[in-house]
């Protein structure tokens, strides 16, 4: 499943319920404890916000990664080689105004002419491959699990279960568990936010008729001549509303968003948890045969011609690498990168023997940074993953990682894909897994939806807000550590494309060495918080810094 939030806060639903000469030297952010910093105490303005990430700790106050601050003071006009980046993703739109000309193009490939030129087993795979085929809509892992297995198992104990069966009989209850959690928790957060949305609509059509526009702030609401119970109702209602929404968000955008829930929670009813579903059907392979690899076509933007469902990995795409200084838009972390598209991530959970295939394709097609802002808790072929993980660390790529949005502790769950043989060991070097930041610096440093681990995270980067290209040359706000992972995978190409010799494993550690690190205490988790020393939550327990990984890589270079 895609790993992205966009969703209003469930809280929200509660609470309606109940009513330059020289190197310079590698900086170390000069923190003792987060008193002694000087503190944002103005929010950001709409302009900063579409930055906030490629901003600097130090000169603005602002957890950003110091982007433009490199580019100024290190960058400048050095030359680069080309890095190609693969996008492991839900497809992205080659189309787009700022990303048309930053695209991977096979040049052994002859566009149109169903011949699989290259002889690499993908026709006219020119911009990527599509894995997906005309597929979008998918069950999550633990649906596809009981499907499976229910017809084994269903009605029976661990007793009447034969010894060699009982590992896959204990996976089918655990997923069975797992889905009829999930399944009465969506159908709740679908009532409530329908529940919300209709009476926002009500309210804001009762305001909008008085103050005779639809955008007003809380302060001209709480202006409001109240004269019936019903209009002092709306008024406290949707004054209630704007605590629950984005500074510069009006009720407009919030009935937007909750709209979008719905639609969020429906599909994932009638698709992602829907037992008779098949979404796999019109991709025509054998699912739990590795081998079986001809399927698939060459339209990375998928089968939707208006191109949805594409969203989420054309944002990926854009923070990456959308070009730079070109008048449209805006800039992606790094310069002299293609991506490369491979389509893999619907609608729903993916599946293990696509994601094994992708790895694999991006790496024997050249790409040196692969980018994979998806995860699952249930995985049934972990091993594939881990074999093409193992074997792009062979080949020397780098595999970056998002961590999820769980708000879970990675050291005591396991998500999928990883790097890791158990809860701690890892298979190989080149796999970096990222937790997301707020733009709030303080005990909010870090996403309430991100997950953590001392041992399973590796270091955090920008994850909340983040402005980048929409299908249809347009530009959106999305956040999650799916959003936090392509900004990791930017500086990686960055470091790559200017220091051509250093390993993945080097890039890796420069990645997690060269950060700011934080000793301030802050909030983890979403419904329940838990205060923790930035430090113990991530292997590093440093924020991704571009100034400071170019620094270092300069020094590892030498």
């Amino acid at each position: 499943m895609i790993l992205s939030s966009n969703k209003i806060l469930t809280a929200i639903a509660a609470s309606f319920l109940v009513a330059s000469c020289g190197t310079p030297a590698l900086i170390s952010t000069p923190i003792k404890n987060i008193d002694e910093i000087p503190l944002k105490n103005i929010e950001l303005t709409d302009k900063q916000l579409e930055i906030w990430g490629t901003l600097d700790l130090i000169k603005d106050t602002v957890p950003g990664m110091s982007v433009e601050r490199a580019y100024k003071e290190i960058i400048k006009n050095k030359k680069g080689q080309p890095v190609i980046v693969g996008v492991i993703d839900s497809g992205v739109d080659i189309e787009h105004e700022d990303l048309d000309d930053v695209l991977w193009v096979n040049t052994k490939e002859i566009k149109g002419n169903g011949i699989d030129d290259d002889k690499n087993g993908y026709i006219d795979d020119i911009y990527g491959w599509n894995f997906l085929g005309d597929a979008e809509d998918e069950n999550l892992e633990f649906v596809r699990i009981i499907k499976k297995l229910g017809p084994k198992y269903a009605g029976k104990n661990l007793a009447s279960v034969a010894e060699n069966d009982r590992d896959e009989y204990q996976s089918y209850i655990m997923a069975k568990a797992e889905y009829e959690k999930e399944f009465q928790e969506t159908a709740g957060q679908k009532m409530q936010y329908e529940q919300i949305l209709q009476q926002s609509k009500i309210s804001h059509n009762a305001v909008v008729e008085v103050l005779k526009k639809e955008d007003y702030s809380q302060e001209e609401l709480l202006q409001i001549e109240a004269k019936t119970l019903d209009m002092q109702q709306n008024v406290a209602f949707l004054s209630q509303m704007f605590g629950f929404m984005d500074p510069g968000d009006t009720i407009k955008d919030f009935i937007e968003n909750l709209t979008e829930g719905v639609e969020h929670f429906t599909e994932s009813l009638n698709y992602n948890l829907n037992v008779d579903f098949d979404g796999r059907t019109p991709v025509g392979d054998n699912v739990d045969d590795i081998t079986d690899t001809k399927y698939g076509n060459n339209k990375v933007m998928g089968p939707n011609p208006e191109k949805k469902g594409i969203l989420h990995g054309t944002h990926v795409a854009g923070t990456i690498a959308a070009e730079r200084n070109n008048g449209k838009g805006m800039n992606g972390v790094a310069q002299n990168v293609k991506i490369m598209t491979i389509r893999a991530v619907p609608n729903g959970d993916e599946y293990d023997k696509d994601i094994a295939l992708a790895i694999r394709y991006a790496v024997d097609n050249g790409a040196t940074v692969i980018n994979t802002s998806f995860g699952k808790y249930f995985s049934t072929h972990p091993g594939w993953v881990r074999e093409a993980i193992i074997y792009a660390s062979s080949k020397d790529v780098l595999i970056v990682n998002a961590a999820g949005n769980e708000s879970k502790d990675l050291d005591t769950t396991v998500v999928y894909p990883n790097d890791q043989t158990g809860l701690e060991s890892e298979i190989s070097d080149n796999f970096i897994t990222i937790g997301a930041l707020n733009y709030e610096y303080g005990s909010s440093l870090i996403a309430s939806f991100s997950n953590y681990g001392k041992n399973n995270v590796d270091a955090f980067a920008p994850g909340v807000k983040i402005w980048s290209t929409a299908p249809n040359n347009k530009y959106k706000h999305l956040e999650g550590t799916s959003m936090a992972a392509p900004a990791v995978s930017g500086v990686a190409a960055l470091i790559r494309s200017y220091y051509p010799a250093l390993k993945a494993s080097q890039v890796k550690r420069i990645l997690m060495d060269s950060g700011l690190p934080v000793k301030a205490t802050v909030n983890v988790g979403d419904e329940i918080s838990t205060i923790k020393n930035f430090s113990e939550i991530s292997k590093s327990g440093k924020m991704v810094n571009l100034y400071n990984a170019l620094i270092m890589a300069e020094q590892l270079a030498k």
